[in-house]
């Protein structure tokens, strides 16, 4: 049985997601840096919303993870280092989202569904 909408790892990711993407409006971007933190930013608290509803999907995880490594790189990659508030919300926010999704890969494991934690029984 899923447990849906109740993980605080996609919660987090969700939140982390809308911080990262809603960050333009308050620290100094340029087009590179806003557009980003924009797209990682939705895509991330996208991922988070997707494991919400279905919590079994152990490729979204995997997904939220890859997008928080490219969250982390992305002020090297577009050239946007030198912005600090920019460059400092894409690596915390890309830290913390790649440590949500290694903290919610054990419970999208199809060993672990609707077991709280423990290993199903074969």
């Amino acid at each position: 049985m899923k447990v849906e909408w109740s993980r605080w790892q996609d919660w987090a990711a969700v939140v982390i997601g809308a911080v990262v993407a809603l960050s333009p409006i308050w620290v100094d971007t340029n087009s590179a840096a806003r557009w980003s933190m924009i797209v990682l930013g939705v895509l991330v608290a996208v991922t988070g919303l997707a494991n919400l509803a279905s919590p079994g999907t152990e490729m979204v995880v995997w997904a939220m993870g890859v997008l928080g490594v490219l969250m982390f790189i992305s002020p090297w990659v577009t050239s946007f280092s030198h912005l600090t508030g920019a460059a400092w919300t894409s690596w915390v926010g890309g830290v913390l989202t790649a440590v949500v999704a290694m903290a919610a890969l054990p419970d999208s494991s199809p060993m672990h569904i609707g077991h709280r934690g423990g290993l199903a029984a074969h």
